[in-house]
């Protein structure tokens, strides 16, 4: 035998299944093996033996650990066994209305099947490279999670993370963080982007043209509904005008969102706010500056957590969350049934709730 045919010292360019069969030889000899040591002996790039290790872990022939892999432990369960879901709440609070009930549809259509979903939250820095992300341990026990649904604020380097785990998972799309039309994943959106245009059209077939729009568009689930008002907006040939404060406190953004547009002096007959949360910081500004909700200033909202709370009651874009939770569970359930099919992107539509924050000014 020469050099060349002993495992570990490959040369020259490998199919994939003979370099991975070569990796299995190394770790079967040595009981782990570094990601940086063979991308160096087989000439190739790290990513190309992350995909490898991905590869030989769904087939149960290895375990990922942080820079590598080793040997499965045979007195432990693998991933492709356990029959439960991690619900990944990143960087938003456990009691979060809209999510809370993501995960209750989601946990419904789990139960339904014979498997289990709890929720994890997680919070950390979109900021940062992924290899210096920390998931929950708990995320990392193949004994304990087979794959996982992603809520909250997700983030490109968490997604980059759990890829480098050979982790499956689904995504909110809605609420991803950096350019989520690029994810090669299974994605369910909530159709906002429609439903700000529906709501932007109502205030116009009533009448109203000085429409602002209040958020915080750094953020995903605002910049879509500000798409959707935008375009509503261009179509009749009138400028949108918005009101951004850089905070991730819906009604804080609302407050003084409205607030900063009292102050700039400009007219307004209408206030189209990024979330129900935001709306109810809207309607504190107008009441403190003296102005009637729908008499001065009509308001409307999205996603209909707090629209029959607030008086008068607000026009809201419904959302399906509990509908958006199923169909997560739905993905990531066909994903760990069929690893190789195309990443899947469902789009579940909104309603126009029509109450009693606007009126007709035409």
């Amino acid at each position: 035998m020469t050099s060349s045919d002993k495992p570990g010292e490959p040369t020259g360019d490998l199919m994939a299944d003979e370099r991975r069969s070569i990796i299995l030889q190394i770790i079967e000899a040595s009981g782990r093996a570094r990601v940086r040591d063979l991308a160096r002996r087989f000439s190739t790039s790290s990513v190309t033996i992350r995909n490898d290790f991905n590869e030989l872990q769904k087939r149960g022939l290895l375990v990922r650990s942080h820079g590598g892999a080793a040997k499965p432990d045979p007195a432990l369960p693998q991933r492709n066994e356990t029959r439960a879901l991690a619900f990944l709440l990143c960087n938003r609070g456990m009691l979060h209305n809209f999510h809370s009930r993501i995960f209750s549809g989601a946990e419904e259509y789990c139960a339904e099947r014979g498997w289990d979903i709890f929720l994890v939250s997680c919070s950390y820095s979109p900021h940062i490279p992924w290899k210096e992300l920390r998931l929950p341990k708990v995320i990392l026990r193949p004994e304990v999670v087979r794959a996982v649904i992603l809520a909250g604020a997700p983030s490109l380097n968490l997604i980059e993370l759990l890829d480098s785990r050979g982790i499956p998972l689904a995504a909110l799309g809605n609420n991803v963080i950096d350019s989520p039309q690029h994810l090669k994943h299974d994605v369910v959106f909530s159709d906002d982007i429609q439903g700000g245009y529906e709501a932007t059209l109502l205030l116009i077939n009533q009448g109203h043209r000085n429409i602002c729009f209040v958020g915080n568009t750094r953020l995903p689930w605002f910049s879509r509904c500000f798409a959707g008002y935008r375009r509503a907006m261009d179509e009749i040939g009138l400028a949108p005008r918005q009101s951004d404060i850089h905070s991730e406190d819906d009604t804080v953004i609302g407050y003084l969102g409205a607030k900063s547009l009292l102050a700039g002096g400009e007219p307004i007959t209408a206030i189209f706010a990024g979330s129900d949360p935001t709306a109810h910081g809207v309607y504190k500004a107008l009441r403190e500056a003296g102005l009637k909700i729908p008499d001065d200033i009509s308001v409307v909202g999205c996603n209909d957590t707090v629209g029959t709370w607030v008086y008068p009651g607000l026009t809201t874009i419904r959302e399906f969350p509990e509908e958006i939770g199923k169909y997560l569970a739905e993905a990531v359930l066909n994903r760990i049934a069929t690893p190789g099919q195309d990443a899947q992107c469902v789009t579940v539509p909104t309603e126009l709730i029509k109450r009693d924050s606007c009126r007709s000014i035409a």
